[in-house]
């Protein structure tokens, strides 16, 4: 296999992680759209899967997780990333430890895409 293709594919730990988030929000409904794309997000962060752009890609992931997962009577919203940096850091911090995503998306709000 060469490092092109190599590159493309998910790590087994990176699959697994996301894999289990989106497994957990098709079997349950304890976890609003919101929660869901956070959760993520949050994930995406803990396992920090590229040697540059992790932040960037965390939150693109995050928001087209959001959009995806949104209801059809909802308007499109993104999120605001626009948040005090300690808190966001302690928070993901508390993720880590209990992977829910409640207080990071009570931080982490969302906003109707052009407002």
């Amino acid at each position: 296999m060469t490092s092109s293709k190599r590159s493309r594919r998910l790590s087994p730990r990176t699959s697994s992680a996301l894999s289990s988030r989106v497994y957990r929000w098709q079997h349950t409904s304890d976890w609003t759209a919101h929660q869901l794309g956070i959760a993520l997000h949050a994930e995406t962060v803990r396992i920090h899967p590229f040697a540059d752009g992790n932040g960037r890609s965390t939150r693109l992931l995050a928001d087209l997780t959001l959009l995806a997962a949104q209801g059809a009577d909802e308007p499109p919203a993104t999120y605001d990333w626009d948040v005090d940096k300690r808190q966001y850091i302690e928070s993901l911090r508390r993720y880590d430890q209990h992977r829910d995503p409640t207080e990071l998306a009570t931080i982490v709000m969302s906003r109707p895409i052009g407002e």
